[in-house]
């Protein structure tokens, strides 16, 4: 398991889609499932870094794994923000349009789309949360 942390700022987005990228590089993972694992990652880390300090500036811990047996990675968001299940919240409603639609939520939505299982603990004081993919 590799583990990096960062502050959580928008401004280290892209540090933290490195982190994952080349631990996923290292692998082997196709293309495709890197996308989505990237889009996760970003989502999750801007969601972290715009709501679960504010008005302050945290740390988030990430960890990367893979499970050679399965063939999956699991990355793990670590914060110790505003306790917050990003799960709890219903799904919006994607048959509506964006104008009838509530704000907010969308993004967790498609991060739960395109991942195989996704769940969230507190613990320790602490916002942990699951992504699993296959590769």
């Amino acid at each position: 398991m590799r583990t990096t942390t960062l502050l959580a700022t928008t401004e280290n987005i892209s540090a933290a889609i490195g982190f994952v990228t080349e631990e996923l590089d290292s692998f082997n993972c196709p293309m495709n499932t890197r996308m989505k694992i990237e889009l996760a990652v970003d989502e999750i880390f801007c969601n972290i870094a715009s709501y679960a300090y504010a008005p302050g500036v945290g740390e988030v811990v990430i960890e990367v794994d893979y499970d050679e047996k399965d063939r999956s990675v699991h990355i793990v968001f670590k914060d110790k923000g505003v306790r917050y299940d990003p799960l709890a919240k219903d799904d919006p409603d994607v048959t509506l349009s964006a104008r009838e639609r509530e704000i907010g939520g969308l993004g967790i939505y498609l991060v739960k789309k395109s991942m195989d299982d996704m769940y969230y603990e507190y613990r320790d004081g602490m916002n942990i949360l699951h992504l699993v993919k296959k590769i």
